[in-house]
């Protein structure tokens, strides 16, 4: 870069009025990210809108921010496709398709496009965004905030959180929608009566979530096996994931789950369901499934096979290593200032 001086970022998001979405953690981390490891070549601006900033940086799709992506040095994150939507909110089919329309139509405006995965890039070139405007820049999790403790610490955990210390702890992680998998969640619990479930995460848009009515009697269903703790801090998730033994995602639909990055840097194993999103940016041979018998299958493996154990919680541990705060900065300051000399050539 020629100028010997910061870029100025102004990061424009409202990814955190909603509590416990993993759009918001996103937000949160990459946001620290560049003002504590790119300190010496950014300054980062928060919602300013107005003034003049060498970068904007727009993370989610509210309509306050549609006008500043007319600006040429703009770059909007792309956390979901529009079709991702669907059992996550529910809405009237008419408002539904308006909804997407809008979000497709977001995504078109912006001059350059990040996705957090792969799998995104032909979809959106299909929308008609140029191919060479998208760039992939994969999801990280501070090891500072979800990290490993101690066994004793793990008991006193599961003493907190209520959870059996006998028993192989099984955690769910996620907004409680339909496309989460929650109902297969339940079932898997019910063809596991010797383990115990648990699931963290709740309503986050609250009556408007697919599902919500028969979601919500299902978590008030007392369960011998199986409990729901709501919506968690930060600090709490650390505390859960420590007190767990495996990773359980049976969603049908992600993007770059966080909650699986969260995970992995505790080690617990994890297990996902069989999507082809997954075959980019997962490492080795994970564990999944495309149904609930060959979830249990791999859960009871987990249970009773010490190797096998063993084996899983290296996937993890790779997986951590894979996306680590660092080396997920150098894409992004190599990204921040290519973009930034590519538009200021046309000044």
């Amino acid at each position: 870069m020629a100028e010997n001086r910061k870029l100025k970022i102004d990061m424009l998001s409202k990814a955190t009025s909603a509590p416990a979405q993993g759009v918001g953690s996103v937000f949160i981390e990459q946001k620290r990210l560049i003002e504590e490891l790119g300190k010496d070549d950014f300054e980062v601006f928060l919602n300013k809108h107005s003034g003049k900033y060498d970068l904007y940086h727009v993370h989610s799709v509210n309509p306050q921010y549609y006008r500043i992506l007319k600006k040429r040095n703009s770059i909007c994150f792309v956390h979901f496709l529009p079709d991702t939507l669907e059992g996550s909110i529910k809405l009237p089919k008419w408002a539904f398709r308006l909804f997407k329309k809008y979000v497709t139509a977001f995504y078109q405006r912006a001059k350059e496009i990040v996705v957090v995965n792969p799998s995104f890039i032909d979809a959106l070139v299909g929308f008609g965004i140029e191919r060479e405007r998208i760039t992939y820049i994969p999801n990280f999790v501070s090891k500072e905030d979800f990290y490993q403790t101690s066994e004793e610490k793990k008991e006193e955990y599961r003493e907190k959180y209520q959870l059996p210390k006998d028993k192989f702890v099984v955690l769910g992680v996620g907004q409680v929608q339909t496309r989460k998998g929650i109902l297969d969640f339940i079932d898997i619990s019910k063809k596991n009566p010797d383990m115990y479930f648990v699931w963290a995460g709740g309503f986050s848009f609250k009556n408007i979530t697919d599902g919500y009515r028969e979601l919500k009697k299902e978590m008030e269903t007392k369960r011998d096996n199986l409990s729901f703790l709501g919506i968690r801090t930060r600090k709490e998730m650390n505390e859960i994931y420590n007190a767990c033994d495996c990773f359980l995602l049976p969603s049908y639909n992600e993007l770059f789950p966080m909650a699986l990055l969260e995970n992995c840097n505790i080690s617990n194993p994890y297990i996902v369901r069989d999507l082809s999103l997954y075959k980019d940016i997962l490492v080795g041979d994970y564990l999944k499934a495309d149904d609930n018998e060959g979830f249990s299958l791999i859960l009871r493996k987990l249970a009773s096979d010490k190797d096998y154990y063993k084996k899983a919680s290296v996937l993890s541990e790779m997986m951590s290593e894979k996306y680590s705060r660092e080396n997920v900065y150098l894409l992004w300051k190599d990204y921040y200032k290519k973009v930034y000399a590519k538009y200021k050539k046309q000044d």
